[in-house]
């Protein structure tokens, strides 16, 4: 699934449904966060429960690319994106 735009609280309710449709619907549930333009501890909430709702399915959710401002949050909170989404 790729993700465009905003990965805010804006937006969490609207993602949220799409992000664990790709995970359950797919065998190797992938995210392309490449083109996110802003990104906040909502947006990493969302990722988290994806995860979670992978490994309850006995996936892992990958991270194919990051835009800089999933990095900037992600290294700024102390979170790696490989640990938080295996």
């Amino acid at each position: 699934m790729r993700v465009e735009g905003e990965m805010t609280i804006y937006r969490a309710a609207e993602l949220k449904p799409g992000l664990l449709d790709t995970v359950r619907e797919h065998a190797a549930p992938a995210l392309d966060l490449s083109a996110v333009t802003e990104f906040d501890s909502a947006g990493l909430q969302l990722l988290l429960v994806a995860r979670q709702e992978a490994a309850r399915l006995g996936k892992r959710l990958a991270i194919g690319a990051a835009s800089g401002a999933v990095r900037d949050v992600c290294a700024l909170l102390g979170v790696d994106l490989e640990e938080a989404t295996t």
